[in-house]
């Protein structure tokens, strides 16, 4: 069962990578590994970038974080990691008493890829959006069981016996 994260990623201030101010910077936040959304580079380059995109991401009963990762375009086409975050899932889904939909303005100094802290921060806020309407079917279930005795007269009543085991089998102990 997942949830879904509502993220707007705001904006950023003072994001430099090696002293210098970035361009086309984009912010990508990833909830489990090999599945990341990112924004559009910011229109504005230098070393307050603003984006104020909205994201929606799957959230995973069982995530404990999001990762958020500011990047920039290098000379050779690829994105560099500029400064990141570990933001835990109990800063915007707490059990605090707030309705869901309650939103929840954040801000984060960043860490580049060595984990050591950087001058930047990100700005974002973030909100558990409501579970779509879940529609109830019935599903029919299969008769399970074995057919015993005289099938005539087992027919009248149904026909099947179902067997329950009275022992289980210990899991292995290496």
């Amino acid at each position: 069962m997942k949830r879904a994260l509502e993220i707007t990623i705001i904006s950023a201030e003072n994001i430099r990578l090696n002293k210098k101010p970035v361009k086309n910077a984009v912010v990508a936040v990833r909830v489990e590994p090999g599945h990341e959304c990112s924004t559009k580079p910011a229109p504005d380059q230098g070393t307050n970038p603003q984006w104020n995109e909205n994201l929606v991401v799957d959230l995973p009963l069982h995530a404990g974080f999001i990762t958020v990762e500011v990047k920039c375009k290098s000379s050779s086409g690829s994105y560099k990691i500029v400064g990141g975050v570990t933001v835990p899932i109990s800063d915007f889904a707490g059990d605090f008493g707030r309705p869901e939909g309650y939103v929840h303005f954040l801000s984060y100094r960043l860490r580049d890829s060595n984990g050591v802290r950087t001058d930047g921060i990100i700005n974002i806020s973030a909100k558990m959006a409501k579970p779509a309407p879940t529609h109830m079917y019935e599903v029919l279930q299969p008769e399970i069981g074995v057919p015993v005795g005289d099938q005539r007269k087992m027919m009248a009543a149904g026909g099947l016996v179902t067997g329950v085991p009275v022992w289980y089998a210990q899991p292995c102990r290496y």
